[in-house]
């Protein structure tokens, strides 16, 4: 259990020792100008280790992700029967906000190198594509519509739209936990209502 244990402490070291040196060569070179060999160079890892940790630069950058999408997916499918899919994405986003802080130097950098680069701005535009999915899926659940129709994928859109401004906003001057959830508020507050509107 122990070797279990420090083989996997192991894994982890390594896997942030590529975030950070992926990230400090992208801002440094820009992103189309790193190559993976480089990054490999940085990390003090061998370039075929790398794959071994990400399918590709992009997902360096985007090295969360999957945990993200893990976790909403499991907290809009574990929601109580009377909580819409709306107020469970609340909860969800708030309780991030206390575990990431927009002023990270990490985080910033990471949002400046996306926005540098056109490659990751259509790779983040395609994540993003996942969640809402993911999102239609379960408002579909409150409007007893099926995913693929036009309601349930109008107010995903919206959602991810909302969250994809206030992401632009926060990279531009990083708002506090308490001024990024009041704008959150705002934007849901809005979907709400089109929610309401579209259930009478």
């Amino acid at each position: 259990m122990t070797d279990v244990g420090l083989r996997e402490r192991k894994k982890q070291r390594t896997r942030e020792a590529i975030v950070e040196a992926a990230l400090r060569l992208f801002e440094e070179r820009g992103f189309d100008q790193t190559t993976i060999a480089e990054i490999a160079e940085a990390a003090d890892i061998a370039p075929r280790t790398f794959f071994g940790y990400f399918p590709s630069k992009e997902d360096v950058v985007f090295a969360d992700f999957q945990d993200v999408f893990d976790d909403l997916s499991a907290r809009l499918s574990d929601r109580a029967e009377q909580e819409t899919a709306i107020d469970a994405i609340r909860e969800w986003i708030a309780g991030l906000l206390e575990e990431i802080d927009p002023a990270d130097d990490r985080e910033r950098c990471r949002k400046r190198v996306i926005g540098d680069s056109p490659a990751l701005a259509d790779h983040n535009r395609a994540l993003m594509g996942r969640i809402e999915e993911l999102l239609a899926e379960n408002i579909a659940r409150d409007l007893d519509d099926q995913p693929g129709d036009v309601r349930p994928r109008m107010i995903a859109a919206a959602v991810i739209g909302a969250l994809s401004a206030l992401d632009v906003k926060s990279a531009e001057q990083a708002p506090t936990h308490e001024e990024a959830l009041a704008m959150v508020d705002e934007a849901l507050r809005f979907l709400r209502g089109g929610m309401d509107a579209l259930r009478r």
